[in-house]
């Protein structure tokens, strides 16, 4: 039978072995989150700094060999955008460690016209934008480029209280929903207007049936 001096040596070395690790992938992520982003990879889109997919997954590969990424669920907002929810795992210093992220892809239209361009690259590209979405928010991967951005897309107050109103009418369930998209800038101030303008068509045929 074990004495109360061994458990607690139990529980000491536990402890121990635990805040080692917490150090180990604090120190992992600083350092990831210190690294400059090469120049050559740092594009610009409509007046934002974006970086290259292919960076990104470079620096995971070498700094989290083994991450996987699985796409959980997808959504079209209306013909103006499409939504991936996936989920990134990845080997944190002894640990495995999951979560999800989801991304918005504004759909493509040729000038003038409701014509798409290439639907496909809008499904790939809400894929590759929600993975680097992951990268940067989990793995601190190209946060000199990005931990200046995250209020820039937030909507606000108002726009906020608007379409939240508009989720309570259809359900407890969607208005849930539209939260966490809310929160985590899913839905932002490039695409508002084709959120709300869904979440309408939604009320109406909720009022219909």
């Amino acid at each position: 039978m074990s004495n109360s001096n061994e458990v607690i040596v139990v529980d000491q070395q536990m402890l121990a072995a635990t805040d080692i690790i917490r150090k180990a992938i604090t120190e992992k992520h600083k350092k990831v989150s210190d690294m400059a982003t090469p120049k050559p990879f740092v594009k610009k889109k409509m007046g934002m700094d974006y970086v290259e997919y292919s960076y990104m997954r470079e620096v995971a590969d070498k700094e989290y060999p083994g991450w996987s990424w699985t796409i959980q669920k997808t959504e079209v907002l209306g013909s103006e955008a499409f939504v991936v929810q996936g989920r990134l795992k990845w080997y944190d210093e002894g640990i495995w460690r999951e979560a999800d992220m989801v991304a918005a892809h504004r759909i493509q239209k040729k000038r003038g016209t409701n014509e798409f361009v290439d639907i496909g690259n809008d499904v790939k590209a809400s894929n590759t934008d929600c993975i680097k979405k992951a990268f940067n928010m989990y793995l601190n991967i190209a946060d000199d480029v990005y931990r200046n951005q995250v209020d820039d897309m937030e909507l606000t107050d108002d726009q906020k209280n608007d379409i939240l109103v508009l989720a309570a009418e259809i359900s407890e369930e969607r208005l849930s929903h539209i939260h966490e998209l809310i929160k985590d800038q899913t839905v932002n101030t490039a695409n508002y207007k084709a959120s709300y303008a869904k979440l309408k068509r939604e009320v109406k045929d909720e009022n219909t049936k």
